[in-house]
């Protein structure tokens, strides 16, 4: 791989429920286990960062291949919900859905798009073979 761009932060305290920053400052804040899980709730979680992420990322990957293929994504969304839960030997893993809304173009085409943009987005290529990953396509 032929390195674009890396990101870097740094989490402490006692991880979920600590305080995470990136190296520039930008994003600075308290980490909290959610409520659900037995938690105060009261900061983000590493499951919502990994949702936005997934999303943005997503998206533009979408709005890549649609204008490689002169497909109309305007006022296009990506929702993503990332869960977490136990897995049988103990430890913990991740499944996402992403909804993605396309409400220029019909069905066929849309979920054309949206399949291409699961091979060329980043982290749809990182969780491929890890994670459950459901693509939910709408025309909303």
């Amino acid at each position: 791989m032929k390195t674009l761009y890396t990101a870097e932060a740094l989490a402490t305290g006692e991880g979920r429920d600590g305080h995470g920053r990136s190296s520039d400052g930008r994003l600075d804040f308290d980490l909290a286990i959610p409520k659900e899980m037995g938690g105060s709730g009261n900061g983000t979680n590493p499951e919502q960062l990994f949702a936005v992420g997934y999303a943005a990322c997503f998206h533009s990957a979408l709005r890549l291949v649609a204008r490689q293929d002169k497909v109309d994504v305007s006022d296009s969304s990506v929702g993503a919900r990332v869960s977490i839960g136990q897995l049988d030997n103990g430890g913990f893993g991740l499944a996402v859905e992403l909804e993605v809304t396309l409400p220029n173009v019909d069905a066929e085409t849309a979920r054309q798009v949206t399949e291409k943009a699961h091979q060329v987005c980043p982290y749809s290529n990182a969780t491929r073979g890890n994670i459950d990953v459901t693509l939910n396509v709408t025309d909303d």
